[in-house]
């Protein structure tokens, strides 16, 4: 893996980093919870007066956290700077023909794609909110080409996929199902590259995609992606449908405030509130640095330097 992709020139992620739990703003949340157990299957972890934690279906991992905001604007068919969309990940491609099925019968029909390390499908939840979910191929299948690594946007073939799901009905998301990676609409890519590969300490994995940038750890063909398809929209706010946050998981403490140091020498705004420590980039869309733990459930932030 060693000729793939560009290495930050300071700190680097460890290579066990990755995506953690989202946390939505969303306007109606018996509305939304519904959409998530129904449609895509999802379990309430916990749930209060304003806010749901979501989990797969056998799983107690906090992968989705709900916040009710009345009044928020729906997203904009066009996007606005922020979310483009966060990815579940099936742990194997049967499951994803399996909830390709699941949605025929309800009557949706996603959006879809072959990325060649994968394969996705698309939705929006009530909030206008984009939602991938994707099987990723066998890693020894990738391919690379000058040193990036190759992803496409091709025609999905949807009879394979279906042929895969055997005779297992959906019945929700998998043990094993986490989310993959957060795609992002930004401002600049050369600013993104400065906060979430110089700074951050993501590889940079693929540059050569129009108007995209892919970075990961460990290897992977990407945990965050950026793009600049959204040229000219203003910033999401508070009275909009959004992404509110979303966690880096990392190994261990000295790996977490690594980063944020990294982070934070390069200029970028960390703050560290009651043992939470969230590093900002330039448009405002935050990251929570979280240390992994065995014990499931909703789990605790970052404690600097514990």
């Amino acid at each position: 893996m060693n000729d793939i992709g560009v290495p930050p020139p300071g700190y680097r992620l460890p290579p066990s980093a990755h995506i953690g739990r989202v946390r939505l703003q969303i306007g109606d949340l018996s509305q939304s919870v519904a959409y998530y157990e129904t449609v895509l299957g999802f379990r309430t972890l916990h749930r209060s007066e304003g806010s749901a934690t979501l989990t797969a279906a056998n799983d107690n991992t906090a992968l989705i956290e709900l916040c009710q905001r009345h009044g928020v604007a729906r997203m904009p068919r066009r996007g606005l700077i922020g979310l483009y969309h966060f990815a579940v990940l099936l742990p194997n491609r049967a499951s994803l023909g399996q909830f390709l099925l699941h949605l025929s019968a309800i009557g949706i029909q996603p959006g879809m794609a072959d990325h060649l390390v994968s394969e996705a499908l698309y939705l929006t939840d009530p909030d206008g909110l984009g939602v991938e979910v994707y099987a990723d191929r066998p890693r020894e299948s990738w391919t690379s080409a000058g040193g990036q690594r190759e992803i496409a946007t091709k025609p999905l073939d949807t009879e394979s996929l279906v042929e895969s799901a055997g005779s297992e009905r959906w019945t929700g998301p998998p043990a094993g199902t986490r989310i993959g990676h957060v795609h992002f609409h930004v401002g600049d890519l050369e600013e993104a590259a400065a906060f979430y590969h110089a700074a951050m300490g993501l590889d940079k994995t693929v540059w050569g995609y129009p108007g995209a940038l892919f970075m990961a750890a460990g290897g992977y063909h990407h945990h965050v992606a950026v793009n600049t398809w959204a040229a000219g929209a203003r910033l999401a706010n508070d009275d909009d449908a959004r992404l509110l946050d979303w966690e880096l998981v990392l190994p261990d403490s000295r790996s977490a405030e690594s980063a944020a140091k990294s982070i934070e020498s390069a200029g970028f705004a960390v703050d560290r509130i009651d043992g939470c420590v969230t590093a900002t980039d330039p448009w405002g869309i935050r990251a929570r640095l979280h240390v992994f733990q065995r014990t499931s459930g909703v789990s605790p932030a970052l404690r600097a330097g514990a």
